[in-house]
């Protein structure tokens, strides 16, 4: 089984596709009915696709979820949908543009107030066009990378007080395409394109793992990245309707994506920090040889853009 997986990862059909899904899915164990009892979890980009699906999921294991998203009815919308099974869940709403850093710090602020056992940074974009943030960061960068890891950096003191706190990063397969953009974090020069930029920012998104796991590992936070594989979303319909007539009988659905992430957030023993998985294992961050050199470079960037000091000894 160890080799038919690695065969449909490296495949990247196989291993992204529904097939891929259901093939892995039938050696697995659900998790316990009742195994989120007590945790609170905030997810972004949380009013559609893989955000709701895994809303939901959470709900459904007795948690308590957060949807962060912009868009006060379609929040609303999801959580009456998740109300309508779940009758006797509590589903929170908290509005907020996560690519907003001052936004991102009043979200801190009121999820610290509400107490905060774990978070999924789902939200995404795609613009066609090199868009700015309103701190004047390409919103790719802004929304995948900057938002999430100053909430997180935010509400860590919070989390260490949750108490086996757990973060994960919702990336993509895509970012097996692209470079770390070290030289060029803000995607500044040359032809921009948006599905592009959004693989960029979700190799940063992945290089930074090692680097936030160790960074909030005193607060007792598990750091998570992972990708869903192809997902039928309406960010893929809208953003990439080519890539979707061709693949369509391929994706996946929303829950069959969302399901790796709601395991790393429920599964005993907690996962190991820092990796990034896929299909509920751990997965290469590089197919084909490869490097992340500039790395201290691009977190450097990163934490100037967010406010947050570089190093961890010069934070506490």
């Amino acid at each position: 089984m160890a080799l038919l997986d690695t065969v449909l990862d490296r495949s990247v059909i196989g291993g992204y596709s529904r097939l891929g899904f259901a093939i892995r899915s039938r050696t697995w164990n659900q998790p316990a009915p009742g195994s989120m009892v007590g945790r609170t979890v905030v997810v972004t980009g949380a009013t559609s696709g893989i955000g709701s699906a895994a809303a939901a999921r959470i709900a459904a294991l007795g948690g308590s979820p957060i949807l962060v998203g912009r868009n006060p009815d379609r929040a609303e919308g999801v959580r009456a949908s998740i109300l309508q099974t779940q009758p006797s869940a509590v589903v929170g709403i908290e509005l907020g543009d996560v690519s907003d850093l001052s936004e991102v710090r009043d979200l801190a602020n009121r999820l610290t107030e509400r107490g905060v056992d774990g978070i999924v940074h789902n939200a995404g974009v795609m613009p066609p066009e090199r868009t700015e943030s309103a701190d004047g960061h390409e919103m790719s960068l802004a929304t995948h990378v900057l938002g999430p890891v100053l909430l997180t950096e935010l509400l860590a003191p919070q989390l260490a007080s949750a108490g086996d706190a757990r973060v994960v990063f919702m990336s993509s397969g895509g970012m097996y395409t692209a470079a770390l953009p070290s030289d060029d974090l803000e995607y500044r020069s040359g032809d921009y394109r948006g599905a592009r930029a959004y693989a960029r920012s979700k190799r940063v998104q992945v290089a930074l793992l090692p680097i936030l796991a160790d960074r909030w590992a005193d607060a007792g936070v598990t750091v998570s990245g992972m990708h869903p594989g192809w997902v039928d979303t309406p960010g893929v319909a809208d953003s990439l309707p080519g890539f979707r007539r061709v693949t369509g009988p391929l994706l996946r659905s929303a829950q069959e994506g969302a399901d790796t992430a709601v395991w790393l957030l429920s599964t005993e023993p907690t996962p190991p920090s820092g990796l990034f998985w896929h299909d509920r294992a751990p997965r290469p961050t590089h197919y084909f040889g490869g490097s992340d050199d500039g790395l201290a470079e691009v977190w450097r960037e990163v934490a100037t853009a967010c406010g947050i000091a570089e190093t961890k000894a010069a934070q506490s």
